[in-house]
């Protein structure tokens, strides 16, 4: 059961951004990028060290360096949930 992006929020999750610098496998001069996104729990990510895994075990690329940012967009205390609506003619 996949969880909604709301619900992750809830949870304590936050949107992590990573930037890969990879070699290219036949041009090892040349860096090329990758951008990944993804729902992540700071501080550990284990999403992302997962991927990075993933990345060295199945692409030939070799990482040059990865840099990311993590945005706790919302955390419970900064949610309500309202219930009802008015209406102003």
């Amino acid at each position: 059961m996949s969880l909604s992006e709301t619900e992750l929020l809830l949870k304590g999750y936050g949107l992590t951004t990573a930037e890969f610098f990879y070699r290219m496998p036949d041009y090892r001069n040349v860096l090329n990028t990758f951008v990944w996104q993804d729902y992540d729990v700071a501080p550990d990510h284990p999403k992302l060290f997962k991927f990075i895994e993933f990345w060295q075990e199945e692409i030939e690329g070799p990482l040059h360096s990865v840099r990311f940012v993590h945005r706790k967009r919302l955390s419970p205390t900064e949610w309500t949930n309202v219930v009802g609506e008015f209406t102003i003619h």
